[in-house]
């Protein structure tokens, strides 16, 4: 069987050093109110930074599956902004801010059109199998430092 690209999962993609993750918003992701429940911000924001991740070359799957760790997220900003709608299409913006030797921060903004919706800065761990703070694969480190690149805060 032939596999047809239209039958692959969607898959964001760099511009420049933004990683740019579209979606929709489905009548799941709603609450009584019609607008999206807070916590699915959450949900949209980790399928956008798995996905930067893998596309940037970074296997989590196969880290974690080889003992060597796995990613938890250890601090969370989010600051919502404007109400997002059942059928709305959002792009979450996702970029390295900040590199340490154990975690890195990424911020992230869940756009319509050219309004923030909502954003926030997440703080990503690498722990060890047993829950321990590790330091960063040497060659993880060096893609999250091409992604950072000159991407100060403006």
């Amino acid at each position: 069987m032939v596999k047809d690209a239209l039958d692959q999962p969607f898959e964001g993609r760099f511009v420049g050093t933004e990683h740019r993750f579209a979606l929709r918003v489905y009548f799941e992701d709603t609450d009584l109110s019609g607008v999206v429940y807070h916590a699915n911000y959450l949900r949209f924001m980790e399928r956008a930074r798995s996905d930067m991740l893998r596309v940037a070359g970074i296997d989590q799957r196969a880290a974690q599956e080889g003992g060597e760790g796995y990613y938890a997220v250890a601090d969370l900003s989010i600051r919502y902004r404007r109400p997002a709608k059942l059928d709305d299409a959002l792009l979450v913006v996702s970029q390295v801010r900040e590199i340490r030797a154990a975690s890195c921060v990424i911020h992230q903004r869940v756009m319509r059109g050219g309004e923030v919706v909502a954003e926030a800065d997440v703080t990503a761990a690498f722990l060890s199998p047993d829950g321990r703070p590790r330091r960063q694969p040497r060659g993880w480190i060096e893609i999250f430092e091409r992604l950072k690149g000159n991407s100060d805060r403006s």
